[in-house]
């Protein structure tokens, strides 16, 4: 008679066909305690039972269950907002810059511009959007019937890493769809990526004409 053990989940299962853990077969006998000699589920006599169905496993998404909402939508798109802006501000930015190389009223007006001050702190509204609105994407789908979405919490680290793990999570009970959302959220990271690269060079040149537009020190 074969022998063996299944587990926590298998010791609270009652008799009845189940996959075959050791891969001989379909379906091995389980009565309860052990694993026993008999396999397959064609066995006369014995009662049948569900196949097993693990803790980490996901209920599947019926077809018509929708798998995007409009909030998971707001959290993909907002940091082309951030972008936008600050590539429309980067100009007033750099002029911030060159203020300091010839200070006066004037120029010093410049470093509390409304755009200057607006791309500041858009950064961190954008930020709390995003945590507002994964929270709503995840109670949507929560109600939408899928077990355990990914945590909305993990929007705290970055808005990628929750758009990305959701749609990892939803494509897995819903059959494949949901995969929109991962491909949008990659193209707009390469956006603000590059974005970001783009700006960043623009201020390195600012800085560096500062740098030279400063007045030497004598010995």
């Amino acid at each position: 008679m074969a022998h063996g053990e299944m587990g926590d989940v298998s010791r609270q299962l009652g008799p009845g066909w189940y996959p075959d853990p050791f891969g001989e077969a379909p379906l091995r006998w389980w009565d309860g305690t052990k694993w026993v000699a008999a396999v397959s589920g064609h066995a006369p006599g014995l009662p049948t039972a569900p196949p097993v169905r693990y803790a980490t496993d996901r209920r599947p998404l019926p077809p018509e269950t929708p798998v995007y909402t409009t909030w998971i939508w707001l959290v993909v798109l907002l940091p082309l907002l951030s972008t936008v802006l600050s590539l429309a501000t980067i100009g007033g930015v750099s002029r911030s810059l060159a203020a300091f190389a010839h200070p006066s009223p004037a120029n010093l007006v410049l470093l509390t511009s409304p755009g200057y001050l607006v791309s500041s702190i858009l950064g961190w509204v954008i930020f709390a959007l995003s945590i507002v609105f994964s929270r709503l994407d995840h109670r949507t789908l929560e109600r939408r019937g899928v077990e355990r979405p990914f945590h909305w919490a993990w929007s705290f680290l970055a808005w990628p890493v929750y758009t990305i793990g959701r749609a990892v999570i939803v494509r897995r009970v819903a059959g494949g769809r949901g995969a929109g959302v991962l491909w949008a959220s990659i193209a707009v990271l390469v956006v603000t990526i590059a974005a970001g690269v783009a700006v960043s060079l623009i201020l390195m040149s600012a800085m560096l004409q500062l740098v030279h537009q400063l007045p030497s020190t004598g010995a």
